[in-house]
């Protein structure tokens, strides 16, 4: 029996590090539970006003923030604040496959495409890996807004 998984990210800012990846993935913030927002609505803003109403203190409202693939595919990424800095280097990272099927210049020109839209988002280009058949099609290494490492592949 296979599981469903959640991968959670140690975050200083919840929200906006769970916007970052909201925009990279195509995923969606979701609304607070129970509460069924009209389209086009701000799932954010619903949660501003879910904390409030609910007492949650301002200062406690970006302890949290989750979001998750529309088409119901992907895990749910969950941001968790925490008041460390990163230490070091990523033992476990996401691979992000923007050029599916694509090989040589083709593939590698897709991935540069998609690294300008993220550094654009606020990710940091790290290091670009040339195809090396048969054992790596290329890749591009990268860093989100708070440093945690991702790879274009």
């Amino acid at each position: 029996m296979s599981r469903h998984i959640q991968v959670t990210f140690d975050a200083h800012d919840p929200r906006a590090l769970s916007s970052f990846w909201r925009d990279a993935l195509g995923y969606v913030h979701p609304g607070p539970p129970g509460v069924e927002l009209p389209e086009g609505a701000d799932p954010l803003a619903a949660w501003d006003d879910f904390l409030a109403r609910a007492g949650v203190p301002e200062e406690q409202r970006n302890s949290a923030s989750a979001i998750e693939d529309p088409d119901g595919r992907g895990p749910r990424l969950f941001f968790q604040r925490v008041p460390e800095d990163k230490a070091g280097k990523n033992r476990v990272h996401l691979d992000v496959r923007a050029a599916p099927g694509l090989q040589g210049e083709e593939r590698m020109a897709a991935l540069e495409t998609e690294c300008d839209r993220l550094v654009a988002l606020g990710a940091k280009r790290m290091r670009r890996f040339e195809p090396a058949p048969p054992m790596s099609a290329g890749f591009i290494v990268m860093a989100d807004p708070e440093g945690n490492e991702f790879c274009l592949d």
